[in-house]
C-alpha cells in the first residue's frame, strides 16, 4: 500500500484543508468497517473538496474499508477523471451515483451509500421506512425513493437519482438496492446513516413480532426532528462522529497516514 506522510502529501499539492478532509473521510471508512457496514470492496463514502470544480474524494476500488488511508483516497472530477495521481481505479457505479448527487445538491458535501442487510431489506418493502421509532421519526419529510434500475452504471440514471432525492431530503432509499445519505459535513452524513441503520434494524425486528405498531403522529415526529436537529450545545452529528473517530484511532490509527 502506498502511504504518504502529511508533509509529503502537502508537498505533492494537497493543502491543509484537503488533508483534514482526507483524514476524516478515511476515518469514516474505518468507522463503517468497525460497525459492520462495509461490503467487501464495494460501496462508497465521498466528500467534496473545497473549490468551484466540485472535485471529490472516493475510496480506491480494490481496497477494503480497513485499508483506506488519507493518502490513498482518489480525487476525481464530475466526469470521473482522476485528478492528480492514483495507483488505484474508481468503481464506475460509485462514480455515477456520487457524481450525480454532488453535482445536483450543493449542500451534499458528503455522501454515504451502503448495502447493509437491513438497508436492503427496508429498500425491498413497498412501504419503505417505518417512521414509528424514535430515530425513524426524525426523518419525516426527509426521505426520497428511487426505483431500481439495475447496477448504477449508466449516465442516464443520474437525473432520476437527483430528482428522486429532491432538494431537501437527506436520505434516498434506493429500492431493492440500499440507502444513500447526505450531509453538509462528513459527520452529518454519518449521523444520518447511523440513524437510518438503527431505524432499519428496529423495523426488521418489529416486523418479526406479532401485533400492530403504535403509530407516532406527524406532529410528534416533527417535534422529534426539530429537537434532534438542535440537541445540546454542540452538533450531535459532530459529537458522535468524533467519538467514533477516537475509537477507531485507538484500534488502528493507520488511516491517518
Amino acid at each position: 500500500m502506498n502511504v504518504q506522510s502529511p508533509a509529503a502529501a502537502q508537498q505533492s499539492g494537497i493543502n491543509a484543508e484537503e488533508w483534514r478532509l482526507r483524514v476524516d473521510l478515511a476515518g469514516c471508512y474505518r468507522i463503517f468497517d468497525h460497525l459492520g457496514w462495509s461490503e467487501t470492496i464495494m460501496n462508497h463514502i465521498t466528500v467534496r473538496v473545497p473549490g468551484p470544480e466540485h472535485h471529490f474524494l472516493i475510496n480506491p476500488y480494490g481496497l477494503t474499508y480497513d485499508e483506506v488511508t488519507a493518502s490513498n483516497l482518489v480525487k476525481i472530477d464530475l466526469q470521473g477523471k482522476i485528478v492528480g495521481h492514483s495507483d488505484w481505479p474508481v468503481n464506475p457505479a460509485g462514480f455515477v451515483i456520487h457524481s450525480a448527487v454532488h453535482a445536483g445538491r450543493e449542500d451534499a458535501i458528503c455522501i454515504a451509500h451502503t448495502h447493509t442487510t437491513v438497508a436492503q431489506a427496508v429498500s425491498m418493502k413497498k412501504n419503505g421506512l417505518n417512521l414509528n421509532s424514535i430515530y425513524a421519526s426524525q426523518f419525516v419529510g426527509r426521505i426520497g425513493y428511487h426505483d431500481f434500475e439495475g447496477l448504477s452504471l449508466y449516465e442516464g440514471e443520474k437525473e432520476r437519482i437527483v430528482a428522486n432525492l429532491g432538494s431537501k431530503n437527506t436520505v434516498l432509499i434506493m429500492r431493492n438496492h440500499g440507502v444513500l445519505t447526505i450531509g453538509r459535513s462528513i459527520g452529518e452524513a454519518f449521523w444520518n446513516m447511523w440513524r437510518f441503520q438503527r431505524s432499519a434494524e428496529v423495523q426488521v425486528t418489529a416486523e418479526a413480532m406479532a401485533g400492530p405498531d403504535n403509530i407516532v403522529s406527524d406532529e410528534v415526529r416533527l417535534r422529534c426532528q426539530k429537537d434532534a436537529d438542535n440537541f445540546g450545545p454542540n452538533s450531535v452529528s459532530e459529537n458522535i462522529f468524533r467519538a467514533l473517530l477516537r475509537k477507531v484511532h485507538r484500534i488502528d490509527p493507520s488511516y491517518e497516514s
